[in-house]
């Protein structure tokens, strides 16, 4: 489900004064561990509320429960969204009537809904979105201005004819993105700005596996997500030789990202012409770090010392015993008299007592 999710996940953009309120529905029909229906509210794309059709049970983050009991309207609709018995049976219709006119035959479908807003707090533009993906891939999108679907996908021609003529349905998504949508955005950004609107710089480490791997960029726990991270040399950003990471969550409602450098055209005397260069929205300052082989990280084994007094333990053992049998070999040959032995060290193969013999000789 992750993974369908994130593909209908919208570039919202990356200024700083730009912020959106997206309400991502995914249903499933077929044999699946997924429950019918599952609604996601997210903010920033930080999710902020949660619900399925089996628990039917809206799981909002503290502030979110907090500012919803000052707000008894909102709290009503998310009710209504998360506990209605005719969500499930709505989108398992919706999902039948595509199978058939697609000529699908029974398996595992899913239909994704994906509506919100974006607001632009330096200019107040509004900008709204309805999207459907099935299936994983994009389907069928409403156009606000004429108020028609735009078929995505060649095979939701029929799915636009139908819909078009749903003109009360159309209706419902313009008075929610005109007037809830916006509204309700710049309430939460209000009550929740010292969670939604907190800037938080990342750590930067150069990371690289071997001396001949690529240099990577890694920079973890900043906070939003709208980040860009390149590599410069001589103040110029690189394109060739780069591999840009994509920018993923940390379990802490941070973010992660890495951009790799490879460095195998690099002479060493050219490293210092070369640093990365994390630039965070809402934050002037520049985090920048220097391509320098004293401070990578790596993994790659290097030799310990302790192989040094071993190597030197063996070598004396061996010495040992050759001297042992040597001289036994010698005793054996010459006659020479034997030195008394304790009766536990009969056996001349025995280190500790070869010891005690060669020490008396």
């Amino acid at each position: 489900m992750e993974k369908l999710f994130l593909l209908l996940l919208l570039c919202l953009g990356s200024s700083a004064v730009k912020h959106s309120l997206n309400y991502v529905l995914t249903a499933s029909s077929g044999d699946t561990n997924l429950p019918p229906v599952v609604i996601v509210a997210l903010i920033d794309d930080i999710q902020i509320a949660y619900c399925d059709s089996n628990k039917k049970l809206l799981q909002p983050r503290d502030w979110v429960k907090n500012y919803l009991d000052t707000d008894p309207h909102q709290l009503e609709w998310y009710k209504a969204e998360c506990e209605s018995e005719n969500l499930p049976i709505r989108y398992k219709a919706r999902i039948s009537n595509l199978m058939q006119r697609l000529n699908q035959s029974d398996g595992v479908h899913i239909l994704q809904r994906m509506i919100g807003c974006e607001w632009d707090n330096e200019t107040g533009e509004v900008t709204d979105f309805t999207q459907f993906g099935y299936d994983g891939e994009d389907f069928i999108s409403l156009d606000m201005n004429t108020l028609t679907w735009v078929a995505l996908n060649p095979l939701a021609a029929v799915t636009k004819l139908t819909w078009d003529v749903d003109k009360a349905r159309i209706i419902n998504y313009k008075n929610f993105h005109t007037q809830m949508c916006p509204e309700w955005l710049k309430k939460y950004l209000d009550y929740g700005r010292s969670s939604l609107q907190r800037t938080e710089l990342p750590s930067v480490s150069l990371l690289q596996k071997t001396p001949s791997s690529p240099v990577s960029c890694h920079a973890t726990g900043f906070y939003p997500h709208r980040a860009v991270m390149f590599w410069r040399k001589d103040g110029e950003d690189l394109h060739e030789d780069v591999d840009q990471g994509e920018i993923l969550p940390n379990h802490d409602e941070t973010f992660q990202m890495r951009v790799d450098l490879d460095i195998s055209s690099v002479t060493p005397e050219d490293w210092r012409r070369y640093d990365c260069v994390f630039q965070l929205s809402g934050v002037k300052e520049d985090v920048v770090t220097k391509l320098d082989k004293a401070v990578i990280k790596t993994n790659e084994e290097k030799p310990s010392n302790v192989s040094v007094p071993i190597i030197t333990a063996v070598v004396a053992l061996t010495l040992v015993l050759i001297a042992v049998t040597g001289f036994m070999v010698y005793k054996k040959n010459k006659g020479e008299r034997e030195i008394e032995r304790s009766p536990d060290c009969y056996n001349p193969l025995t280190l500790v007592c070869e010891l005690m013999f060669l020490s008396r000789l």
